[in-house]
């Protein structure tokens, strides 16, 4: 059952002419075209969220970093500086909605994610010791190693030749990364993967039961961990919360679990599954990676821009009546910022419809908001684009012949807001 036939949602669709909704089908099932057409129509435009709440859609490029660095707009819905009550928010509204408990929504608004300084300044700095750029570079060796061993073992998955590399590449090769990093047990692994897909499905019966799940098993696992501590960022939290509580509460320690977790595996798997598919049906782009290996660092961040798998930020909120390139929004306003667009805006980007893997020159800063921008700016990007590098060199080096098992127009994606991501991705692989 697709996100849009089963979600609460769907009837709100359409409710409001000239108001889109983020769940209307054609935002959906082309976010290109759709949101294009709104970045046209001016740099903020009114729409709707999933619940029906009106929301300020931000389009543009320069419009949608403006906000990322702008600290007056605020993550966490039940910010004191919002002035509102926080069950008027459309979050708390969405929660609600989903059927989640009212005990366990704090595990969602509370997280890294969701706060604003000076909180997130505090949890930010426990776990970024293990994102530094030594850091990652330092774990090359274990994530080609990991690559290595997954594409080995692909021809054993084959049916009639072909393969699904998201099921057996894209997914367990930054669920093993992330999860070796944080310290969750391999056995527990597929678990976890099982909670990220129920939990981005929109279907309320599995959110409500998927999460408490985790939740008791994340809280087993500190318990569980704290009588045998290792070198592993959960032992770290554990130590931060042990040695002095103001630093990291219960709830804090096992949100941080799930949001490195979760966001750890599943946008990367998504662009290595959209980058890969991006790349067989380009074929004149395929030609100038296979020749020039060297190229891969430009190419993830074109592929990022091109095909990431975010397309929208989660809400923020105007702290404060602010004016937004000469649209007024109100305190207590929703904006949701369309990453989509801001990556194919024609005033920013030459010939944004293009895919170009030399568009991005070498050393240069990002030219894109595939991972964000600002306080917020994605923690993982740099893993995240190690992974990718390493994903798409060594899927070619193993299997050079490499093409896709279907006709491009037979991919099948998920039918989810904000999100750009396959089912599978069958491909044949001509081993060499």
């Amino acid at each position: 059952m697709s996100a849009l036939s089963s979600s609460p949602f769907a009837e709100h669709i359409g409710k409001h002419p000239g108001e889109p909704n983020v769940m209307e089908p054609a935002l959906i099932n082309d976010p290109f075209g759709g949101y294009g057409a709104l970045r046209e129509q001016g740099p903020v435009v009114r729409g709707r969220f999933m619940d029906d709440s009106p929301v300020w859609f931000v389009t543009r490029f320069e419009e949608v970093r403006q906000v990322l660095r702008d600290q007056r707009f605020v993550n966490n819905p039940a910010s004191p500086l919002l002035g509102s009550q926080v069950e008027e928010m459309p979050m708390v509204k969405l929660l609600e909605q989903m059927g989640l408990p009212e005990h366990l929504r704090v595990y969602l608004l509370g997280s890294i994610l969701n706060s604003d300084a000076p909180d997130h300044t505090r949890l930010r700095r426990l776990v970024s010791r293990a994102f530094t750029a030594r850091k990652i570079t330092g774990l090359r060796p274990r994530v080609e190693q990991i690559a290595d061993e997954l594409l080995a073992r692909l021809p054993e998955h084959a049916e009639d030749g072909v393969v699904d590399l998201i099921q057996h590449f894209a997914y367990p090769l930054p669920i093993t990364v992330i999860c070796e990093l944080v310290g969750i047990p391999e056995a527990d692994r597929p678990q976890w993967r099982a909670w990220g897909a129920d939990l981005v499905s929109l279907e309320p019966d599995k959110l409500s039961t998927s999460f408490p799940a985790m939740i008791d098993h994340t809280h087993e696992l500190i318990r569980q961990r704290r009588g045998a501590l290792t070198d592993d960022l959960l032992s770290e939290l554990i130590r931060a919360h042990d040695d002095d509580g103001s630093r990291l509460s219960d709830v804090e320690m096992v949100t941080m679990v799930f949001a490195l977790v979760f966001a750890g595996h599943e946008t990367t798997a998504h662009l290595i599954g959209n980058g890969t598919a991006a790349l067989l049906t380009h074929p004149d782009q395929l030609r100038l990676l296979k020749d020039d290996p060297a190229l891969l660092p430009r190419a993830v961040h074109e592929l990022m821009r091109w095909c990431g798998p975010v397309h929208m930020t989660q809400l923020r909120y105007a702290s404060e009546d602010i004016d937004l390139a000469g649209t007024p929004i109100r305190k207590g306003d929703a904006v949701q910022l369309i990453l989509v667009s801001a990556n194919f805006d024609p005033r920013h980007y030459s010939d944004p419809d293009r895919l170009d893997l030399t568009r991005h020159p070498a050393g240069h800063a990002e030219n894109h908001v595939g991972f964000g921008h600002g306080m917020h700016y994605c923690l993982g990007a740099a893993l995240a684009r190690q992974e990718g590098e390493v994903a798409f060199g060594k899927l070619l080096a193993h299997y050079p012949d490499v093409a896709l098992g279907v006709e491009p127009e037979a991919l099948e994606r998920v039918p989810m807001p904000g999100s750009w991501r396959l089912n599978s991705l069958p491909l044949r692989l001509a081993k060499r």
